[in-house]
């Protein structure tokens, strides 16, 4: 290949480098993760059960990639310090944190508890924080590194189900990409976040299965059909890659077009 054609293609090349995959084990995580390693990533893929994450690190192992999974309870935040600190030894960095980390508890507003509002909290926006941090810590002052957030269109449009703490946490992360994106870049550390709409995993199965629920969805998005998993594995790749060493701070949705008309 010619030399100047060779710089294109290096842009998308991820050799050597190693990715921190919070939440690797779920449908989009797994997916991320795959495609990480597609180009050469070693991938340190997390879940509460290090036995599921496991599998899915074998099975990218199988294919032909470089994986590994471990246990990490990330509401622990003392958890989250001891893993990044050992997963910093072991390999010596962590070039890419990869933050898949997100769940909810439906309830209407006028009756939703305080413990639920702080589980949600806690498991997302508090997470989120603290992962970014602990990994940060070890990219400053040796040349910086890739932080990715999957955040969700519902942090910026209201929905007609009991979502508040999911679309008030959501928000927050947002703004926290900005923050953090405007502090760290001096240090060479691009923060960013992928915001999807629904995307096709166990679980929002329920709803997606639900006629009555599946059928007005996609009348809403231009493109008519939800996310798949790689189409958000497809953007979390090109984020972590050189070719986007110019993006950061940015909120990027991945939603068929939803937040385009709405």
């Amino acid at each position: 290949m010619d030399q100047s054609l060779e710089k294109y293609a290096k842009l998308f090349d991820l050799s050597g480098r190693t990715a921190l995959v919070a939440g690797g084990a779920g449908g989009i995580g797994s997916a991320i993760c795959e495609g990480f390693a597609s180009r050469g990533c070693t991938v340190i893929l997390t879940s509460r059960a290090a036995d599921k994450a496991e599998k899915v690190a074998q099975a990218i192992r199988a294919a032909g990639g470089d994986a590994q999974g471990v246990a990490l309870a990330v509401d622990e935040m003392d958890a989250i310090g001891a893993c990044v600190e050992r997963i910093q030894r072991e390999h010596g960095r962590i070039d890419i944190l990869m933050n898949c980390i997100g769940s909810h508890i439906e309830a209407a507003a006028e009756e939703y508890k305080e413990e639920d509002w702080d589980r949600i909290f806690t498991g997302s926006l508090k997470t989120a924080f603290f992962l970014s941090q602990a990994v940060a810590r070890g990219q400053i002052g040796k040349g910086g590194g890739k932080h990715i957030h999957i955040t969700s269109v519902r942090s910026s449009l209201g929905i007609h189900r009991g979502y508040v703490s999911y679309c008030a946490s959501r928000g927050g992360m947002n703004m926290m990409v900005k923050q953090l994106a405007t502090e760290w870049a001096r240090h060479g550390i691009t923060v960013n976040a992928i915001a999807p709409t629904f995307t096709r995993t166990d679980l929002v199965a329920k709803y997606l299965n639900d006629p009555a629920f599946y059928t007005p969805l996609l009348a809403r998005i231009p493109l008519g059909r939800v996310a798949e998993p790689i189409d958000i594995a497809a953007l979390a790749m090109y984020l972590a890659a050189p070719a986007s060493n110019f993006i950061t701070g940015q909120i990027i949705f991945a939603d068929g077009g939803v937040t385009a008309c709405q």
